[in-house]
């Protein structure tokens, strides 16, 4: 194989262009109906392929919007619902595609079933019930929740769901507004392997990445991991920045030499500008991210984890939310120190 260059290979659905370039293969199909993608890793290569399916995504925020948009531009045929109807209207016409006025509506005939609300308790009450999605769905359906929710009502949920022959995919996301809106979000699955390979090519349409991590609730325990990490970061970065300013230097100077050293990260890249600015409307708010690092630190206490820094943090975010930050985006933390000096 040589890198960066194309060759044409003709196969039943029609020709496939394959783009080399260092150990990633890009595969476009030129057929109306398949879409495939080659992943190479090393001598091993993967295949995905999917018909165009029949989906249904509950949950319009700022994150299931744009996924569903993603979903109906890659060729779906997208009912969705969300519990203010007029949202659910309002991406209807905009898509030209279809609404319900309840999950069970939603769901009806639905090969995949996609979720993205905002709680456990919003999660059980999309699923369950005569309205829920679960006793609506045919058999042989794929439930993908895309929620942060706790990794004990999602093996609740993939019980229940089993017991109507279908299959529950927890998928939590990473990525933020800006990933969901230009369909590059991380994805961590955890459930059967069957359902992930069915489900997997549909949640390409918005994911950089989408790995299986383990059974029933792993995706939900590796987006625990996310947090963690990301709360550790976003303080070290305000104390970094506050630091800066206290001693009379320009913070974004100070950025552009750090952020190319050990000290990078995305956090740094993408937020130090607004938060040089004093600006927290970009992003994860504090209240979702208080509600996630909950779950964190109750999952460490059934794991027997020990997350101090985490713990610490969260309280940070507690007194963001006294001086009523709570929806401000994750960075604010900044602000925190700002009002303490």
């Amino acid at each position: 194989m040589s890198i960066a260059r194309a060759s044409e290979i003709d196969v039943p659905y029609g020709r496939i262009s394959l783009y080399f370039r260092l150990f990633a293969i890009k595969v476009t199909v030129a057929s109306q109906c398949f879409v495939a993608r080659i992943s190479l890793n090393i001598g091993q290569v993967i295949v995905r392929e999917k018909q165009m399916a029949k989906v249904a995504f509950l949950g319009l925020g700022v994150m299931g919007y744009p996924m569903a948009g993603h979903l109906k531009k890659a060729g779906h045929d997208v009912t969705v619902y969300n519990r203010t109807t007029a949202k659910a209207e309002a991406w209807a016409k905009e898509y030209d595609d279809a609404f319900a006025v309840t999950p069970a509506e939603a769901v009806k005939d639905a090969e995949f079933v996609m979720a993205c609300v905002g709680n456990d308790d919003d999660l059980r009450g999309v699923c369950i019930g005569t309205d829920g999605a679960f006793s609506n769905m045919r058999a042989g359906a794929v439930f993908v929740d895309h929620t942060t929710v706790s990794a004990k009502v999602t093996r609740e949920l993939y019980g229940l769901a089993a017991e109507q022959n279908v299959s529950f995919v927890d998928a939590p996301i990473s990525g933020g507004q800006a990933g969901a809106e230009n369909g590059v979000l991380s994805v961590m699955c955890g459930g059967d392997a069957d359902a992930f390979e069915k489900a997997a090519p549909i949640i390409d349409a918005y994911a950089k990445i989408c790995r299986l991590i383990g059974e029933s609730g792993a995706g939900q325990m590796t987006k625990m991991c996310n947090q963690i990490a990301i709360a550790g970061v976003v303080q070290g970065l305000s104390e970094a920045l506050h630091f800066a300013e206290k001693a009379g230097l320009d913070g974004r100077a100070v950025v552009e030499v750090i952020s190319k050293g050990a000290a990078g990260s995305w956090q740094m890249d993408n937020r130090h500008q607004t938060m040089l600015d004093d600006q927290f409307e970009h992003g994860f708010a504090v209240d979702w991210m208080r509600k996630d690092l909950g779950i964190c630190l109750d999952s460490a206490d059934e794991t027997g984890a020990s997350l101090p820094l985490t713990a610490l943090v969260d309280q940070y975010y507690k007194d963001v939310q006294n001086i009523g930050g709570g929806r401000w985006d994750t960075s604010s933390l900044i602000k925190r120190l700002r009002a303490l000096s």
